[in-house]
């Protein structure tokens, strides 16, 4: 199985919702140059914070936007916490989950105020 890169990914979720590179890139409040970057896998590694902004725009969680499928027997805190563990995270890879988690918080407040 082919694994895809974020870029492609962001290209086929920007494509389903009918926005091109440009419109994409301003709703996110990011600049052409770096989502195209992005899009075409020259920025391999995107800051949370930006695909963050990209996930919202494209109406998807991070989870889905990067195309990591999870089992539903494991969406389980016990099974979640085994992941994280095989991942052997460093220090700055765990912060960077852990905004994604703060991200997660944030939107779903944010669902539940409306």
């Amino acid at each position: 199985m082919k694994m895809e890169l974020i870029g492609d990914l962001i290209i086929k979720h920007r494509k389903k919702k009918g926005l091109t590179l440009t419109e994409l890139a301003d709703r996110a409040e990011i600049s052409k140059s770096n989502l195209s970057n992005i899009e075409r896998n020259i920025n391999k590694n995107p800051s949370v914070k930006v695909l963050n902004k990209i996930a919202e725009v494209l109406e998807v969680d991070l989870i889905t936007l990067l195309g990591i499928d999870i089992p539903s027997e494991e969406i389980s805190n016990a099974g979640m916490i085994n992941r994280l563990n095989e991942l052997n995270l460093t220090a700055e890879e765990l912060k960077e989950f852990e905004e994604v988690i703060e991200f997660i918080k944030w939107r779903k407040e944010q669902k539940e105020n409306k």
